[in-house]
């Protein structure tokens, strides 16, 4: 913990369970004998994790490799191709497909070419 302040001055997010660790710590260990450390283990492994999240991290990478594996076993079966999403239905039509009469005035592909 750096400085025990958080972003707006007051306790950092962590400093609850700073305390926690420190209390026990307090409690269950002196100058001769720290044997008692071995008690804070789990208030320790909560401050830990909330300055850290190395155990969420790892959730979020599990659910997200489960998921993934799914979609790569069950494809849908209607989705589009890329070309259809780029495309729209637009390109590929005709004019007449697409309702528009050619106008005198503007060019029109096929003059392009």
């Amino acid at each position: 913990m750096a400085s025990g302040f958080g972003l707006n001055g007051g306790p950092s997010r962590c400093f609850p369970f700073w305390q926690e660790v420190l209390a026990c710590y307090t409690v269950n260990t002196n100058t001769d004998d720290d044997s008692g450390k071995k008690k804070c283990a789990p208030a320790l492994e909560d401050y830990m994790e909330c300055l850290h999240h190395k155990k969420e991290a790892a959730r979020v990478q599990a659910i997200q490799a489960a998921y993934r594996k799914k979609q790569a076993e069950d494809p849908r079966s209607d989705a589009p191709t890329a070309g259809q999403i780029r495309s729209l239905g637009l390109i590929e039509a005709t004019l007449e497909e697409k309702n528009i009469k050619p106008s005198k005035w503007l060019p029109h592909v096929k003059d392009n070419f």
